[in-house]
């Protein structure tokens, strides 16, 4: 697959989840809640987080932003639903490196959060796609 091809299936990635987001929603029962925003392009999200013996149970997020912001939020979602905290934070890291291309490694129970990928080469949207992640990070070590 040439880079072009590449790039047109990563952007028709992001696009689905901007336009489909999965996990976006409410969480009721006995949730971490974690709001936070970035106040250079005006995303806002609310990421609520269900962890029950170190396992992350259930995850939604609400908000809105950019389509960077979203796509990258529910990719978020549903990659860690079901993972222990450790994991989580683990793909955390693994993120960040890739949003400041650095070596990284995107494993399969990643899902789609490598579409991504060609934001590291737009600074001013890297806090944009890392909005979600650093919510999640903040939660579980609340």
């Amino acid at each position: 697959m040439n880079f072009s091809n590449l790039e047109q299936l990563y952007r028709s990635v992001i696009m689905d989840h901007y336009k489909h987001p999965r996990n976006k929603g409410e969480l009721d029962s006995g949730t971490i809640t974690i709001d936070m925003n970035n106040p250079t392009c005006g995303d806002e999200i609310r990421l609520m987080l269900e962890v029950k013996d170190n396992i992350i149970d259930d995850v939604r997020f609400e908000g809105h932003g950019c389509s960077i912001s979203m796509a990258s939020a529910s990719m978020m979602t549903e990659a860690v639903k079901g993972k222990n905290v450790e994991r989580a934070l683990e793909m955390a890291d693994e993120f960040s490196k890739m949003m400041l291309g650095e070596d990284y490694t995107i494993t399969e129970d990643m899902g789609d959060i490598e579409a991504l990928s060609g934001v590291s080469q737009f600074p001013a949207r890297i806090k944009c796609a890392t909005l979600s992640w650093k919510a999640l990070e903040k939660g579980v070590e609340e």
